[in-house]
């Protein structure tokens, strides 16, 4: 069961912005490390001469409307890198738009000692919301497309809002990072220390490097976590899988103690992270420390890669489509900040006990084949968000969420249209409360209405992920080199 929720809208000032990014494996690692190492700034009298640095952008998530819960104690940011081309960054490529190359979710929980990055792949195509137009972007009407049209069509405000929709999980932050900003934070660490089984040359990406155990500089960094065609299959996923591994090298570096233990080393990391970083305006100097100091004896074990699970697109193989109900596990277990150690709490009685519970005779229409659409009219903000999210690790295709139009029922219902009764029972017994009745005015779509009876999705993920949500984690991996 989630802990304590609670709600955390708010309205922001405006402020003027000048945006820089990073198009690559860099963001994630900048956005982690800095809040891990952040506290120790104060003691060197630099905490708000480096703050000063930092580009900010006002996201009024208020104009969101019913938005995911929030769970005390976590937070989650989202982290952003842009293929945009400009200033420094021009030399590497030209690209049209404004599009997030590369888009995590960032979930740090230091309840439990750790955090979750969750890699959203680029090519991924997904139901976009409708976003407004603002002085620079056109805006766009909801439709289905790859999931950087909302950044390019909308911004960082309609990106956010895009991500919180198809994830369920609330967004506390977002971080924007660029190319050379990503080349001087290596180089003000020395260097990353990497194994490099092969050879590797990629001349779209720059990168050139011979096999062998090696510390990799800024320049070089960039390019290894850029390349898409130096090894594997030259997909966007094959590079994500070295981002991760080359953030987890970084995130050892960071604390392995050096950079604690020099103030010069400490400032020239975060000058070089700041001056390149551009974040919403409420990640404020304060709310980095809380969080740096809530982090910072994170063991490496604990801090988790996961890419979300994927497949071909059936439209596109050349695109990616989330793997249900496996996604939104995942999405359930970052939004309720569950334990995604994974494993220790199996036993051999756990698996008897399964055994001997009686067998459910299937439905009459598999969960896969009932579209809902899911209505809160409870008093708790973003419901809607939360059960669409559960429904969908349950298997059932959720189209929409939204606020009543009509009068709340005393019970939570589901309707249904004409010849939809069986799909409507299906979802019925999947909840721990709920009726159904006909509405002849309904489609193919049935609707299920929260009251203030409502009581759960029986089969709510406990925290615990598919075979294909495991990811791996920032430990030290077996060292190739010999």
């Amino acid at each position: 069961m989630p802990r304590n929720r609670s709600s955390s809208r708010r309205a922001t000032r405006a402020r003027g912005a000048v945006r820089r990014r990073l198009t690559s494996g860099g963001w994630v690692a900048v956005a982690t490390t800095a809040m891990v190492i952040g506290s120790s700034l104060t003691a060197y009298g630099a905490y708000y001469d480096i703050y000063g640095n930092i580009s900010q952008e006002n996201i009024d998530t208020d104009a969101f409307g019913d938005r995911p819960t929030k769970v005390d104690g976590a937070v989650n940011i989202m982290v952003i890198g842009s293929d945009v081309r400009t200033g420094d960054n021009a030399n590497y490529g030209t690209a049209e738009g404004e599009r997030p190359d590369t888009l995590v979710i960032a979930h740090l929980s230091p309840e439990r000692n750790g955090a979750t990055l969750v890699n959203l792949p680029r090519d991924s195509l997904v139901a976009l919301p409708d976003c407004p137009a603002t002085e620079t972007k056109p805006g766009q009407s909801a439709h289905t497309g790859m999931i950087g049209e909302a950044m390019n069509n909308g911004g960082v405000q309609c990106l956010w809002k895009t991500v919180e929709q198809l994830t369920g999980v609330h967004i506390d932050h977002f971080v924007s990072v660029d190319f050379t900003g990503f080349k001087g934070m290596v180089d003000s660490l020395g260097g990353v220390d990497m194994c490099i089984p092969t050879d590797l040359k990629d001349e779209k990406a720059k990168l050139d490097l011979k096999a062998g155990q090696q510390t990799l500089n800024g320049e070089q960094s960039l390019a290894y976590v850029r390349s898409r065609y130096a090894q594997g299959d030259g997909s966007d996923l094959g590079r994500i899988e070295r981002q991760q591994e080359f953030m987890g090298a970084m995130l050892r570096k960071v604390t392995s103690g050096d950079i604690l233990s020099s103030p010069t080393t400490l400032y020239d990391f975060l000058g070089s992270v700041t001056n390149s970083i551009t974040t919403d305006d409420g990640l404020t100097v304060d709310t980095m420390a809380d969080i740096a100091i809530a982090m910072r004896e994170a063991d490496m074990s604990n801090i988790r890669f996961i890419t979300v699970p994927n497949g071909p697109a059936p439209q596109d193989p050349n695109r990616i489509a989330w793997t249900e109900p496996d996604a939104s596990q995942l999405f359930q277990a970052i939004a309720e900040d569950a334990d995604l150690s994974g494993g220790e709490e199996e036993s051999s009685g756990g698996s008897a006990k399964k055994e001997e519970e009686p067998e459910e005779s299937a439905p009459a229409v598999e969960p896969s084949q009932v579209a809902v659409e899911v209505v809160n009219g409870t008093g708790v903000s973003g419901l809607a968000s939360e059960v669409a999210t559960a429904l969908g690790a349950e298997g059932f295709q959720v189209v929409g969420t939204g606020n009543p139009m009509d009068a709340v029922p005393e019970q939570t219902t589901v309707y249904y249209g004409t010849g939809q009764e069986a799909h409507a029972q299906t979802l019925a017994d999947a909840l721990q409360t709920a009726t159904i009745t006909e509405n002849p005015a309904l489609g193919t779509t049935v609707q299920l209405v929260l009251a203030g009876d409502w009581n759960g999705v029986k089969g709510a993920s406990s925290g615990e992920l598919p075979e294909s949500a495991k990811g791996t984690t920032a430990e030290k991996p077996a060292n190739a080199c010999g």
